[in-house]
C-alpha cells in the first residue's frame, strides 16, 4: 500500500501547449491517502484515464511529478512502481487455463505453489469461478475473461495500489453488483489503495470513501457522496451526481433573497451580491408541489419510478425536475413549487458560494 501524491501534475497530448485548452488534464495538487478507496467519476475525455495511467507508468506527464510513499516515481516504469491495473477490456493469457491465468502474478514473483493455490482458490471463489479453473480462457465469454482480468489484479496482496479502469463495462448487471461488493470487501480486509475509475455514479458512490469528479480534464470536486450531494461545489457535479440530477435556475441574489423573473425566494443565509453568471442550485429531492405558495410551475408528467414519482415540470419556461413520494398527491390545482432554504445552493460562474452569514428563513 502506498499514499500517492500528485504534486503539480499536467498533461497535453499537444507537442507545444499554450493555453488550459491544450491540456487533457489540468493542474492537479493531491495527496491519495494510503489504504484510500478512491473513485474517478466524469463523463467520456474528461481526463479520468490520462491521469490513471499516469500513476500507472503507462503516461509521462508534461509536467508535475508522481511520488509513492515520498519517492519520486515519475520516471520509473509501471513493474517498478508495484502497482496491478485492470483493464476496461478484458486482457488474459487464450493458452493458459484460468487457474494459471489467476497464479501468473504470484508465480512470477516466486511465491511457493501451496501460497498460490490457496490464494487462487479463494480469488476464483470471489469472482465466481471456482468450477471454472481448470478451462482454458480461450473461448470463454468476454464476461468471463474479464473476471479473469479482476481476480489477476486482485490476487497480490503486497502491491502499492490496485488501480481500475472501467473494469466493469462488459459485466453483466448482476454480476456488477457481486464484484462491486467483493471489491469493497477486498478494501476492507486488506487495505489496498485503490482508485476505480467509471463514468457510472452508482459504480462510483457505492465504491469509494472519496469520488474524484473530473470536468473537461480538471478535478472539481474531491469529497465523500455525501459532500457531493449535499454540497456540489460546481454546477457539474450537481448535474452528474444524482437521477435526476440538481436543478440549475439563473437567479439575481442579493443577500439572503434570489430573484427569478421577479419573484423573490429565500435563500436561508447571505451571499452579499455574487456577479458573473448566478444561479441557484437545488436537487429534486428538495422541492415540493403546493396548490397555495410558492413560485408558478407548470407540471407536463409524471413518472412513476416505483418507490417515488418524478414530476417533470417547467418553471418561467425552464425544465425542472421534482421528486415526491409515491403517497403525495399530484392533483390539477398543484401550480406552485416551493423549495426548502437550507438546501438551495448559490453559484457564481459554475463555482458554489458559501454563505457570508446565517439567515433564518422560510421556503418560498
Amino acid at each position: 500500500m502506498a499514499r500517492i501524491t500528485l504534486d503539480n501534475l499536467a498533461h497535453s497530448y499537444a507537442p507545444n501547449p499554450t493555453s488550459a485548452a491544450d491540456f487533457a488534464l489540468k493542474e492537479l495538487n493531491y495527496d491519495w491517502e494510503d489504504g484510500g478507496a478512491y473513485a474517478l467519476l466524469g463523463s467520456s475525455g474528461c481526463g479520468k484515464s490520462t491521469l490513471l495511467n499516469i500513476i500507472s507508468g503507462l503516461l509521462m506527464p508534461s509536467q508535475g511529478r508522481i511520488l509513492f510513499d515520498g519517492r519520486d516515481v515519475t520516471h520509473a516504469p509501471t513493474a517498478e512502481r508495484n502497482i496491478a491495473q485492470v483493464f476496461q477490456f478484458p486482457v488474459v493469457y487464450d493458452t493458459m487455463s484460468v487457474h494459471d491465468n489467476l497464479a501468473f502474478p504470484l508465480r512470477n514473483r516466486g511465491r511457493d505453489e501451496a501460497y498460490v493455490a490457496q490464494r487462487v482458490q479463494d480469488i476464483a471463489r470471489m469472482i465466481g469461478m471456482e468450477d471454472m479453473l481448470h478451462k482454458k480462457a480461450r473461448g470463454l465469454s468476454a464476461d468471463a475473461k474479464q473476471k479473469i482480468s479482476l481476480g489477476r489484479g486482485m490476487v497480490r496482496k503486497d502491491v502499492n495500489a490496485l488501480l481500475f479502469d472501467e473494469p466493469l463495462t462488459v459485466i453483466d448487471p448482476h454480476m456488477k453488483w457481486e464484484l462491486r461488493t467483493q471489491l469493497k470487501k477486498l478494501h476492507h480486509d486488506f487495505g489496498h489503495t485503490m482508485i476505480y475509475v467509471t463514468h457510472d455514479q452508482t459504480e462510483a458512490l457505492t465504491f469509494a470513501d472519496k469520488v474524484v469528479v473530473m470536468y473537461d480534464g480538471r478535478v472539481v470536486q474531491i469529497g465523500t457522496p455525501e459532500d457531493l450531494f449535499e454540497r456540489p461545489a460546481h454546477t457539474f457535479v450537481g448535474y452528474f451526481i444524482g437521477s435526476p440530477g440538481m436543478n440549475v435556475i439563473p437567479a439575481r441574489v442579493e443577500g439572503a433573497t434570489a430573484h427569478i423573473h421577479g419573484c423573490a425566494l429565500d435563500l436561508g443565509a447571505g451571499y452579499g451580491t455574487p456577479s458573473g453568471k448566478v444561479e441557484i442550485g437545488v436537487r429534486p429531492e428538495f422541492l415540493r408541489l403546493s396548490a397555495g405558495e410558492g413560485l408558478p410551475v407548470t407540471v407536463r408528467r409524471v413518472e412513476d419510478a416505483g418507490r417515488h414519482k418524478i414530476i417533470r415540470a417547467a418553471l418561467f419556461g425552464q425544465d425542472i425536475n421534482i421528486i415526491a413520494s409515491e403517497d403525495d398527491p399530484v392533483r390539477a390545482d398543484m401550480n406552485r413549487v416551493t423549495f426548502d432554504p437550507a438546501r438551495i445552493n448559490v453559484y457564481a460562474d459554475d463555482w458554489r458560494l458559501a454563505p457570508l452569514s446565517g439567515v433564518a428563513g422560510g421556503a418560498a
